[in-house]
């Protein structure tokens, strides 16, 4: 993916995520502006291109080195801070005859709020830099051209890239992350050639809104903290805890109105019902231990939450303008993309807190139809051999024939890949497929594979991979699925598929959901986070 995508993020105000640049024209820049803004001040169109362009003032290379002598909590960026600058020959980005450009107000707004983005407030040298920045005297300084440039690149680094790849394979995610440059990165800014829609996925933007909601309730003292006086709440009951639980849901968005009464009606059976859904609860409208657990979780839990969420979100590439899937493993659910629209989507059951479905990233690639089933070898060992042994006939019963001294399932109904699986080649033998197992997805919790990832939907996912071929009639796709014959189909052209872990997204109705941390992710996660010592500079 290239790194263009990632250049605007710190200096353009969030409503030009929203907005088109295609009218964004370059300015002359302006005088400095106020050093502290509560706010971006700055219209959109002014940001793109409206940077110190001139080339007639500079520093001395040397001071360059100087400074990181200095502020060694930069020094991992020095490469980044050469390179730029000899790229510019040494000039002034951040200054222009009169003093600062407005564009490093904005910065600096942006790193004094550092906690929208799900962070510590953990920038170095902050009040050196908060000094350097509320001297508006006139003229140049190289210290306050690096130093800028310096809170750049560590903002770009917590932001744009988060927590180094190496600590997230310890928290075994293993989608490639994003490789960027840091120096190319500040100098496509500087030069406005980014578009600035296409930084972040856009889930980490609603998340980011989400979050700030949340920071005003926690201002504001108004989070209701539910403490049932029973074991559950349904129709016809009435309580106080009842009159609370109401004014949450109405909070939340999950009831149009208080009517602040604390019999259980139908209203209150609907906003339960809404608040099951964004949980993933069984939607009966009845407020048992499921609804009463998530109702009792403190404000500081759900802010935590959405913060870990978003970093996982700076893990992975921006794919809005292709076609992609992605399987999210606490949701239970498979989504297909187009331009960032869902276009199918279904239930799937995936690993057991035991056999843990992995995180990572693979390209769909074949659709096989009546499949074998090639039993792995851990299943044979623990599972086939001590059956065979009770009852010699377990193959015969289980359909099953031994293939080159190992042991396979038989094409048909009672295949346990079903008719039809998915394949996205791995070296960690995860695939999708169709089961015999139905009853399994009416399930709230659907974590009982050995680690593939069942689809409730197997049929309508066959024909969608494969609409863009027309001889691959419905007729025909239900054919071969019936046929008992395998056989391999190649895909045109292959789809990335993410499989993802987030226990805190907005959906596609806007709404912010949360589900359970099935494996236990992010307590690890939250501490690497916010652990202290990830406040200094890698």
């Amino acid at each position: 993916m290239p790194i263009i995508k990632y250049l605007l993020f710190l200096l353009v105000p969030t409503l030009l995520f929203v907005q088109s640049c295609s009218e964004a024209k370059n300015k002359s820049a302006k005088p400095a502006a106020a050093a502290t803004p509560t706010v971006d001040t700055i219209m959109p169109a002014d940001i793109v291109g409206n940077f110190s362009d001139q080339s007639e003032l500079r520093f001395d290379s040397t001071e360059i080195i100087k400074f990181i002598n200095e502020h060694p909590a930069f020094k991992s960026f020095t490469n980044d801070f050469k390179t730029f600058y000899s790229d510019r020959r040494y000039t002034y980005a951040w200054h222009n005859r009169t003093g600062l450009i407005e564009q490093s107000s904005i910065l600096y707004n942006r790193i004094m709020q550092l906690r929208d983005n799900g962070l510590a407030d953990a920038a170095p040298y902050m009040e050196e830099y908060g000094q350097m920045m509320e001297d508006q005297s006139p003229g140049l300084s190289a210290d306050r051209e690096l130093m800028l440039t310096g809170q750049y690149l560590v903002y770009a680094d917590k932001v744009l890239t988060g927590i180094p790849e190496s600590d997230t394979r310890r928290v075994q995610w293993y989608i490639p992350r994003k490789k960027m440059n840091y120096s190319v990165l500040l100098d496509s800014l500087l030069s406005g050639k980014a578009d600035p829609r296409k930084l972040l996925m856009p889930q980490y933007y609603k998340l980011q809104e989400r979050l700030k909601a949340y920071y005003e309730i926690e201002k504001k003292g108004s989070w209701v903290t539910i403490k049932p006086d029973r074991k559950k709440y349904e129709p016809g009951d009435s309580s106080p805890v009842i009159r609370e639980m109401r004014r949450k849901l109405f909070l939340a968005g999950d009831l149009a109105r208080d009517n602040q009464s604390s019999t259980y009606d139908e209203e209150m059976v609907a906003g339960v019902k809404e608040f099951q859904k964004r949980f993933g609860l069984k939607e009966d409208g009845v407020a048992g231990p499921g609804v009463l657990k998530e109702m009792a979780a403190p404000l500081s839990a759900r802010i935590e939450q959405i913060a870990v969420n978003m970093e996982r979100c700076r893990w992975i590439p921006n794919e809005t303008n292709e076609d992609y899937m992605f399987v999210n493993i606490p949701q239970f659910k498979l989504f297909a993309m187009e331009r960032d629209s869902i276009a199918f989507s279904c239930n799937v059951v995936v690993g057991t807190t035991t056999n843990k479905t992995v995180i990572f990233r693979g390209d769909m690639k074949y659709v096989v139809f009546s499949p074998y089933w090639n039993v792995p070898p851990s299943i044979i060992n623990k599972e086939i051999l001590p059956a065979m042994r009770r009852n010699p006939n377990y193959l015969a019963k289980h359909n099953m024939e031994y293939n080159g001294g190992k042991i396979r399932q038989k094409p048909g109904p009672r295949n346990s890949l079903g008719l039809v699986k998915f394949l996205f080649p791995n070296s960690y033998n995860i695939y999708l497929h169709d089961t015999p197992s139905k009853s399994l997805f009416n399930e709230d919790k659907r974590a009982f594979s050995h680690g593939c990832i069942r689809v409730s939907e197997p049929y309508e996912l066959a024909k969608y991979l494969l609409r863009h071929d027309p001889s691959w009639t419905p007729e025909k796709v239900r054919a071969a699925m019936t046929s008992g014959k395998e056989q391999y189909v190649t895909l045109k052209k292959t789809v990335p598929v993410y499989i993802v872990y987030f226990t805190a997204f907005v959906d596609s109705w806007g709404k912010l959901n949360f589900r359970d941390d099935i494996y236990k992710r992010d307590p690890e996660l939250k501490e690497m986070l916010f652990a202290k010592n990830h406040n200094s500079i890698k």
